[in-house]
C-alpha cells in the first residue's frame, strides 16, 4: 500500500494507492493538523519585532503552497520509496496576479541550483513562482511551473509562451527515495492551487525530508516589521533548511550543537555539513534590483548567526523581491518608480537578518523525528532539552 500526504498550512488530506492489476485512489477526509511549535513558543529570544503571522506571508500579497509527500517504510527500492519529499511555491503576488516583481538573488555557496538566476540578473525581474524541492525533482518541478502558469496566464500569441521558472533545490537522499522521481506535475500544481497567506513549518513541502546540523529541518519562515520612523515596511523570509555542522549550531548566541553532541543521524551514514539551504526574502520597501541583491547577501548574515559557514558541499542560494511599484514591467509607454534611498536602507537589511535567523530556528523547532530510506532516521531538536541549555546560559525567555 502507498500513503501520499498532500499537507498545506495546517491541514491534511491523505490519498492512500492500491494495485490490483490497476492503480485506484481513494481520498480520505481532511482532518485538522496540530499547530507546530514555533521558537518563540520555546522560549528563544529574537531581535526585531515580528508580523502578525511571523511569516512571509505578512508581506501583503504574498501565498505559500505546499505538497507534501510522505509513503513507505524500510529497505530503499528506487522508484518505490520510501518516499519523504515533496515542493513548495512562493508567489510574490500570489495565485491571481502575473505582475512581476523586482529581484535580485546571490549565492553564499553555489554547490547546488536555483534556475531562472541568470536573466532575474539580467533583466532585473522575476516573472512568476519561486519553487523549492529535491536536488532530482527540479526538471519536472520548473516543467510543471511552467504548464501550470500558462494555463492560469495564456500569454498573446505575439509576446510568444517564453517562461524561466525559478526552481531551487536541496538533497533529501539520507531519508528520501531521491532518484525514484516521485514529486509529479500534480504534486505542482497542487501546491499552486493551495497556496495561501497560512504557513505550514517542519516537515512539509520541499522540506519533508531535510536535515539540519544534524537535527531534522525542513521549512521555516519569520518576518519583521519595522518601526514608522523606518518606513513601517515588512520584511518576511521563507527557508528551506538542509545545511550546517552540528558543533556550529549555535541559537540565540549559544552553542547549542556542542550542549547536545548525541542524537545524530542514525545509522550514521549521513555526512555532517553536507547539505544547503535555500532562502526567498520578501518586502513591501520599494527596492530596486541592485538594492535586492544586497538584501540577498545580508541572508548569508543570518545563517551565520545559527552556525552556518557556506561549506563547499553546500548550495546557500538566496533570492529577494519586492512587492512594490506594481506594474513596472509594463512593454509601453514609460514606468514611474519609487525607491528608499540607500541612506534608509539599514533597517530592512537589519530585519533580513533577524528574520532570517529566526526562520532557520522555526524550520527546527516545527519538525518532527523522522525516518525513512533504509531505516535511516534523524531526530528533531529536543525541546526541553533546548530550554535547560537556554537557561543555563541566561538566554531563556519565560
Amino acid at each position: 500500500m502507498h500513503f501520499r500526504q498532500h499537507l498545506h498550512a495546517r491541514f491534511a488530506s491523505a490519498l492512500t494507492v492500491l494495485s490490483v492489476g490497476a492503480l485506484m485512489l481513494a481520498a480520505l477526509p481532511v482532518q485538522a493538523q496540530p499547530k507546530t511549535p514555533r521558537a518563540r513558543d520555546v522560549g528563544i529570544p529574537f531581535e526585531g519585532t515580528p508580523g502578525p503571522r511571523n511569516a512571509i506571508t505578512d508581506v501583503a500579497g504574498v501565498e505559500v503552497g505546499q505538497t507534501t509527500l510522505i509513503s513507505g517504510d524500510g529497505k530503499l527500492v528506487p522508484g518505490k520509496g520510501p518516499v519523504r519529499t515533496g515542493v513548495t511555491v512562493v508567489l510574490p503576488r500570489g495565485k491571481a496576479s502575473s505582475d512581476p516583481v523586482f529581484a535580485g538573488w546571490y549565492a553564499l555557496n553555489g554547490n547546488g541550483e536555483m534556475t531562472g538566476t541568470t536573466w532575474i540578473h539580467e533583466g532585473g525581474f522575476l516573472e512568476g513562482a519561486v519553487l523549492i524541492t529535491n536536488t532530482h525533482s527540479v526538471g519536472t518541478v520548473r516543467d510543471a511551473a511552467v504548464a501550470w502558469h500558462l494555463a492560469h496566464f495564456p500569454k498573446p500569441a505575439e509576446n510568444g509562451d517564453f517562461s524561466l521558472p525559478v526552481v531551487a533545490e536541496t538533497w533529501d537522499a539520507f531519508l528520501n527515495d531521491i532518484n525514484g522521481f516521485h514529486v509529479t506535475r500534480e504534486d505542482v500544481f497542487h501546491a499552486f492551487d493551495s497556496a495561501s497567506a497560512e504557513v505550514a513549518e517542519g516537515n512539509v513541502g520541499g522540506g519533508t525530508g531535510m536535515i539540519s546540523y544534524g537535527f531534522k529541518g525542513g521549512i521555516g519562515t519569520a518576518s519583521r516589521r519595522l518601526d514608522e520612523q523606518a518606513g513601517g515596511y515588512t520584511v518576511g523570509v521563507l527557508v528551506q533548511s538542509n545545511h550546517g555542522r552540528r558543533p556550529r549550531l549555535t541559537i540565540a548566541g549559544v552553542p547549542v550543537g556542542r550542549e547536545i553532541p548525541d542524537l545524530l543521524p542514525q545509522p550514521g551514514q549521513h555526512a555532517d555539513g553536507q547539505g544547503s539551504i535555500i532562502i526567498v526574502v520578501a518586502t513591501d520597501a520599494p527596492l530596486l534590483p541592485h538594492q535586492l541583491d544586497r538584501l540577498a547577501r545580508r541572508a548569508a548574515l543570518g545563517v551565520g548567526r545559527v552556525g552556518g559557514a557556506g561549506e563547499n558541499s553546500s548550495g546557500d542560494i538566496f533570492l529577494a523581491f519586492s512587492t512594490a511599484n506594481p506594474g513596472a514591467n509594463t512593454p509601453e509607454g514609460i514606468a514611474h518608480l519609487t525607491m528608499l534611498p540607500n541612506e534608509r536602507i539599514d533597517a530592512v537589511l537589519q530585519a533580513t537578518v533577524d528574520a532570517t535567523e529566526e526562520a532557520i530556528v522555526n524550520a527546527m523547532v516545527a519538525a518532527e523525528t523522522m525516518t525513512g530510506a533504509d531505516g535511516n532516521t534523524v531526530y528533531a531538536l529536543p525541546h526541553e532539552r533546548l530550554r535547560e541549555i537556554l537557561k543555563k546560559y541566561n538566554r531563556l525567555n519565560p
